[in-house]
Parts: C-alpha cells; structure tokens; sequence
C-alpha cells in the first residue's frame, strides 16, 4: 500500500476506521508514484463504496472489507492495475495493488467491461507499496523517498 502523506502516521486500525463510508475505485494500469498524485492515466474500471464500519474482523486469509455491494458493475473496459481508497469525503488515503493474482486486493476477474459484475475475493494491506508478485523487483529498485538497497 502507498499511503497518502497526510495518513503516513497512522496505525492499520485508523486506517480502517478512516475508510468508513469512502470509496475503493479500480483502475487501468499506470499506477501514480505515490498516492498523493492525482490519476492521470488510468481509466476508472469500477468503484466500490466501503459499509461502515468499513472492515470486519481480520481473518488469516486477509482483511474482511465490507462494502455497500460486492460484487459492483464494471463502468469500463480495461485491466486492472491499482486501487485507489478515499475517505466518504473524497480525501485520498492509498494505492494498492489489484488484479486476480497474489496482489493486495485480490479480483476474481482478470479484466473488466461495461456493465460486468467485478468481484472483491481478497483484501491485503501490505507495507511501502509493495508489488506481491515480483518482490525480488519492486522490493530492490530504488523508489523516490526511499533509500537505495543494500548489497548482501
């Protein structure tokens, strides 16, 4: 997860509690360098809203999210590549990763259509942004704000 620097200090728990009533939107690939940049080449595939409270009890297959309808109608065409969640308000809290494979939000789909039911299956928050399926990649790379790895 990337969050946004006005909730970097937050706990997971007041994570949680801030994404009561928000948002969770779906979009294209070209996920932004961090979550406070705005979305500017990616398309919205689908949006969900959070219930409040926005997350049941944590089990050991992931987070319980809870959302108003899941599955949610697909609003465009394309393949996932991120989430972005916001508070009811609209404040961006994060970036996750998405997509049907080990990723932070895990979609029974593998892409999405207008007018398609799109299906939530799983729910991670994973630490710095991390990318699950190649984290001998996007683990080891430079990234901007953080500092170069170290040699074993």
């Amino acid at each position: 997860m990337n969050v946004a620097l006005e909730f970097a200090s937050a706990s997971l728990d007041e994570l949680k509690a801030t994404l009561a009533g928000g948002t969770l939107t779906l979009y294209s690939v070209a996920r932004p360098m961090t979550a406070d940049h705005k979305v500017e080449r990616s398309g919205v595939l689908a949006t969900f809203t959070f219930a409040s409270p926005a997350f049941g009890e944590a089990t050991d297959a992931g987070e319980a999210p809870q959302f108003v309808a899941n599955p949610a109608l697909g609003v465009s065409t394309g393949t996932f590549g991120f989430a972005r969640a916001t508070t009811a308000d609209g404040t961006v809290v994060g970036d996750f990763s998405a997509g049907p494979g080990p990723r932070e939000i895990k979609l029974a789909e593998v892409s999405a259509a207008h007018g398609v039911p799109i299906r939530i299956t799983g729910f991670k928050f994973l630490p710095e942004g991390g990318w699950p399926e190649r984290p001998d990649y996007f683990d080891t790379h430079p990234r901007t704000g953080y500092p170069l790895p170290k040699a074993p």
